[in-house]
């Protein structure tokens, strides 16, 4: 009892062991109460479903900042929400990138949202290693944070004057790869990741992997890259690790929930990105503020931070209530239309070639 109590005490990435314990607890908790009891069995998630979930999450998310501000003071918790609200925005792209990858390995919807959940472990472990790589060389090396800084600046040029690249899911590294290298089934086995069957090639039974552990993978590495950016980006703003750590799981948890919700209108979201490429050369300036001139009002960040995203999502909804307006009365003439005799759509998911 002893070795427990000064185990849980003791300190761990310069918090006690017991408040990364409290937190990966709860985020079991979370995890196993959506997938074993809201989600038991598989279905698809509905728009409303989505978005009451998400809103769930969010309101986890910010009681647990409210605990952060009061238990640890008003800069820890300006801080863990400016990064939340960051990571929350950023990770807005990745609904394009899986809606890709679902639709390319034709994974049915009643599927997806067991493959996210699942996803969000390895994201816990990935975002785990890059973030305590991360502290390491910030501690080590402060002057890595200029880097940061720099890495940020030119991502958000980038972004505000260069167009996106069309993403194809096929000529992905990895998905050649996998495909190559593992027994891969031509249909799914419901939410199986892994089935046992006859090999065609040397008839008798082995494991082969379903497209919807294809899925997953590519989409963990897709987070993968994705990190990259995020995870400079909220150290720019604290270099605190327990705090960059709980603002990015919290942000990705709720991610999953939203994501039917904001697939099925990310579209509305196009101008959004010209006010995150904003945030990251402010949040990267901000680097350079700080050890030059000196440390900028978290208050000042956040408030910043709010505002340009705000800012973009409004825009962004603004400007295309046209395309909205039009794609609902399409859609209401089309049901309105009646349904050609015969005519039936296949669900049955696609094969690999």
């Amino acid at each position: 009892m002893e070795l427990l109590a000064e185990f849980l005490t003791s300190d761990f990435l310069g918090k006690s062991a017991w408040l990364w314990f409290l937190f990966l607890i709860m985020v079991g908790a979370l995890l196993t109460f959506d997938l074993g009891v809201l989600h038991k069995h598989d279905r698809e998630l509905g728009v409303g479903e989505s978005l009451a979930l998400s809103a769930f999450y969010i309101a986890i998310a910010l009681v647990f900042g409210a605990w952060l501000w009061w238990s640890m003071g008003p800069t820890s918790g300006m801080e863990y929400f400016t990064g939340y609200a960051l990571e929350k925005a950023l990770s807005i792209d990745n609904v394009f990138v899986i809606s890709l990858i679902f639709s390319y390995f034709a994974i049915p919807a009643k599927y997806q949202y067991r493959a996210l959940l699942w996803g969000i472990v390895a994201v816990l472990v990935l975002r785990g290693i890059m973030i305590g790589l991360g502290a390491a060389l910030v501690q080590q090396y402060e002057w890595v944070l200029y880097i940061f800084g720099a890495f940020l600046i030119a991502t958000g040029i980038k972004m505000l004057f260069m167009g996106e690249s069309e993403q194809q899911v096929s000529k992905n590294r990895i998905v050649r790869f996998l495909s190559r290298r593992v027994r891969v089934s031509a249909e799914l086995h419901g939410s199986n990741f892994f089935v046992r069957k006859l090999d065609p090639e040397t008839g008798k039974l082995a494991r082969f992997a379903t497209p919807l552990f294809l899925a997953l993978v590519v989409i963990n590495i897709a987070d993968l890259v994705f990190a990259v950016d995020s995870v400079p980006a909220i150290f720019a703003i604290t270099t605190d690790t327990y705090i960059v750590f709980t603002a990015n799981i919290m942000a990705i948890l709720g991610l999953r929930a939203l994501y039917f919700a904001l697939a099925a209108m990310v579209h509305r979201f196009e101008y959004l990105k010209y006010a995150l490429a904003i945030v990251l050369v402010f949040i990267g300036a901000k680097i350079f503020w700080n050890q030059i001139v000196g440390k900028l009002d978290p208050a000042i960040s956040l408030g910043v931070t709010l505002t340009l995203i705000a800012g973009g999502v409004v825009f962004s909804l603004w400007k295309t209530r046209r395309a909205a307006t039009d794609e609902i009365a399409s859609h209401g003439l089309t049901a309105a239309l009646p349904s050609p005799v015969g005519k039936r759509h296949s669900t049955r998911p696609a094969g690999d070639d």
